[in-house]
């Protein structure tokens, strides 16, 4: 999708802070962290969001998940934990329209936030 800023991010066309690709995810830090550790895991397929996925996109998102709990580890919140949040549309509070995974940690995170 050529106006997602994800699908920039992917292609190169937007600096990130990333700490994590392959051939299908990419990992980099939030621009706007709310916790000392927050970083989103994306697929470099363009989905929209969580209500779009297909049946053929389940490896792919337990891959995400895998590498999202695998870096969160690294970030050194294996001891105590993170939160893993995926937003859906605008009432789930999605603001960009391209599926991701955020993870936030080194702090307590109360619920619900804010």
């Amino acid at each position: 999708m050529s106006d997602c800023i994800f699908c920039k991010i992917v292609k190169g066309e937007i600096p990130a802070g990333k700490i994590y690709e392959d051939e299908e995810l990419l990992a980099f830090h939030d621009v706007n962290p709310q916790a000392p550790v927050h970083f989103l895991v994306i697929p470099k397929k363009h989905i929209p969001d969580v209500m779009k996925l297909g049946r053929e996109e389940t490896p792919l998102l337990g891959r995400l998940l895998y590498k999202a709990q695998e870096l969160a580890a690294e970030l050194g919140c294996a001891e105590k934990g993170a939160r893993f949040v995926i937003n859906c549309k605008a009432d789930g509070g999605q603001t960009v329209d391209h599926i991701h995974c955020h993870v936030l940690g080194g702090r307590p995170l109360d619920w619900p936030p804010g």
